[in-house]
């Protein structure tokens, strides 16, 4: 048996409405539009189900059985195409009651758990994975549909067509020495100056390990690494123990304050960090993407104020 194509979700949702009124009036009103709308989508209704479900008494409308049958069954059916739709949209990751979040490690010192606190503010219902990688790492997974956004530096690595960017605010490269280094008392460090230190990097895939390598090379030195690791405060950490130095972003400034320190470099080795929101094109309405956009731009007006 194939389904009339006059049979439509819609003309349910007006019988339903006029079942819960029992009044033509009542029921327009409630849907707002006309009592003729109303009146047509319930006749246009009996049409496609080839029987009545009304009988006329004046000007009013009598359910007879058959419209009590169907709107048991019509408001189950409701109830699961509403259930379809947003399970639907929450195997696309729009408008799920779970977000999850990519972040870089470093900002987890600050700006991960206040746009976090703004996102909760906006939608307390709202629960949030923080998943921590590498610019390279978080991408693909953010392709790959398994998180909703990613918090990166802006730079090659993420650029891609299928995405936006969002830039939050900029940061400083510097130089990470222990405080008893003998540079930790210098106001700018010429990186020339330390070509026969040892330093600590991140692995590649990380912003930070491709913007120290641009560095390195404006001083003209390939560095003697001791070792890689696979997260900023691994690095600090070895940094404090004087392991060797390391080139990172000042938003660290505030781990091991009081065990390594972040000295300048010389003006001919600046270098910035654009740490930015990055999202899929297709998912750019979904309510709580937009949440976390809306306290990024928050975050960027409060940071340039």
């Amino acid at each position: 048996m194939l389904i009339d194509e006059e049979l439509t979700l819609k003309k349910l949702e007006i019988f339903l409405a006029f079942m819960r009124s029992g009044n033509l009036a009542r029921a327009a009103a409630e849907l707002e539009t006309s009592t003729v709308s109303v009146h047509r989508a319930i006749h246009s209704l009996e049409s496609a189900l080839r029987c009545p479900l009304f009988k006329h008494e004046g000007r009013n409308l009598i359910p007879l059985k058959s419209a009590y049958v169907l709107e048991e069954r019509a408001l189950k059916l409701i109830q699961q195409v509403l259930d379809s739709v947003r399970l639907t949209r929450e195997a696309a990751g729009f408008s799920a009651e779970r977000f999850k979040l990519g972040a870089l490690y470093s900002l987890t010192v600050k700006t991960v758990p206040q746009l976090i606190m703004g996102l909760k503010i906006r939608r307390s219902e709202l629960n949030i994975d923080l998943i921590l990688g590498s610019n390279v790492d978080l991408l693909h997974k953010l392709k790959n549909m398994e998180l909703d956004a990613i918090l990166v530096a802006l730079n090659d690595s993420v650029s891609d067509p299928d995405c936006e960017q969002l830039q939050l605010f900029s940061d400083d490269i510097f130089l990470a020495v222990p405080v008893d280094s003998p540079f930790a008392q210098q106001p700018a460090v010429d990186l020339a100056d330390l070509r026969e230190a040892t330093f600590i990097t991140l692995t590649q895939g990380f912003a930070t390990h491709q913007d120290g390598a641009r560095v390195f090379q404006q001083a003209g030195f390939e560095p003697k690494v001791a070792m890689q690791v696979n997260d900023i405060f691994t690095l600090l950490s070895m940094v404090s123990s004087g392991v060797g130095y390391a080139l990172l972003p000042g938003r660290i400034a505030a781990v091991y304050e009081n065990r390594v320190k972040l000295i300048p470099l010389q003006a001919k080795y600046h270098l910035q960090q654009h740490i930015g929101v990055v999202f899929l094109k297709a998912k750019e309405r979904d309510p709580n993407l937009l949440a976390l956009l809306a306290e990024c731009r928050m975050y960027s007006l409060r940071h340039d104020a």
